[in-house]
This record gives C-alpha cells, sequence and structure tokens, in this order.
C-alpha cells in the first residue's frame, strides 16, 4: 500500500505543459493565478532540461532532479495532514522525524519512472482564495487522460503543493488511511519502523 500511494504522488507530481489557464474573477487572483501558474510551468522546463533525450544519468545528475522535482512540495502540510488527530499526540522531536523520513522516501521513489515527467498536461483552470490554490490539469500519459488536481498553499509568499487529487481521490486522504490505520493497530512507532524499511529499500 505504501509503495503504491508513493508511486501514484510521484507519477502525478508537477507533470506540467504548456496551455493556457480558465479566466479568474479579480486582477488580484489574476496575479496569483500567473505566480502559481510560472512556478509549475518553470519547475516542467527545468525537468526537461535536466531530462534532456538521456536515458542514463550520473550520480549528480540524479540527485539535481530530485531537488528540482521535489521542491514544490510541502512534505510538513502533507505529514500533518496524512497523520490528522495524532500529528498532535506525538512529540515535535517525533514529528520532525516522520517528516524527515516520509519526505526521504518520497524523493527516492521520483526517479522510480522519468517518463512520467516527459507526459503532456493540459491546464483546465486555477482557481485562487486567499493563500490557497486549486489548479485542475488533464493529463496524458501512454495515451491515457486522467484529471489530476493540485491544492497548494502559499506560505512566506511561496506556493507549494500541499495535496495531489488524482481521478477525485485525495493522495493526503490515500496517506491518511494508511498511516493511520497502522498507528491505530500498532502505534506510532510500528509506524515509523514501517517507514524506515520502505526508506532502506528505496535506496537502492
Amino acid at each position: 500500500m505504501l509503495h503504491r500511494i508513493v508511486s501514484t504522488l510521484i507519477v502525478a507530481l508537477l507533470l506540467a505543459g504548456m496551455a493556457s489557464l480558465g479566466p479568474v474573477p479579480t486582477a488580484a487572483a489574476q496575479d496569483d493565478s500567473r505566480a502559481v501558474r510560472e512556478l509549475l510551468e518553470r519547475r516542467d522546463r527545468e525537468i526537461k532540461a535536466l531530462l534532456g533525450d538521456r536515458d542514463t544519468f550520473t550520480e549528480a545528475q540524479r540527485e539535481q532532479l530530485k531537488d528540482v522535482i521535489n521542491d514544490g512540495i510541502d512534505f510538513q502540510s502533507m505529514a500533518r495532514g496524512a497523520l490528522g488527530p495524532f500529528w498532535g499526540q506525538i512529540t515535535p522531536e517525533q514529528q520532525r522525524e516522520f517528516v524527515d523520513v516520509f519526505s526521504a522516501i518520497v524523493r527516492n521513489q521520483s526517479l522510480s519512472n522519468l517518463n512520467v515527467y516527459r507526459a503532456t498536461v493540459t491546464y483546465k483552470s486555477v482557481d485562487v482564495n486567499g493563500d490557497s490554490a486549486y489548479v485542475l490539469t488533464s493529463t496524458l500519459y501512454k495515451d491515457v487522460p486522467t484529471d489530476v488536481a493540485y491544492v497548494l498553499g502559499r506560505s512566506g509568499g511561496e506556493w507549494r503543493v500541499r495535496d495531489i487529487i488524482i481521478d477525485d481521490v485525495s493522495t493526503v486522504e490515500g496517506y491518511a488511511r494508511s498511516f493511520q490505520s497502522v498507528i491505530r493497530k500498532r502505534g506510532f512507532d510500528a509506524l515509523m519502523q514501517s517507514l524506515y524499511k520502505k526508506l532502506d529499500q528505496t535506496k537502492s
């Protein structure tokens, strides 16, 4: 389950392409919408420039790809949402440990299939409400269209991805079902043991 959820996140994350956006209601929202679009498009250009037409990469190139691919994720927000009510029941040290291990797994898994970052994405709409944004896209990968929505939040003037919704299924909710089930049945320590095992597997 964990492998499937993490893989789904990486397949969906920032499959950005050049396309038109729907209208937004106000000038301020239009400026914010443009900023969100530019963020996704800039990362898309950076990823594609690093990928080129190569099939093999040096270790330095792989680390650079990890940085570019994952830089836009708000791992802290995702971690908090994934643990739900259990987040407030663990210590700050445990919270930091969870975020560190969780983000390391995602970073390692992000290079499992580089072709997904070559997929074509059409932007359907960008809706901005204050410091929250909802981006609806249609992704075409291996001739199969998939609706992918991004939920972003702005903190400290930066927009970051807080959730990815694939065919109406929330990634954070998927994490929550998996992680919270383990905690309820076996406790937080058991969840961390499972995550550390997964981290070791993704290092190879």
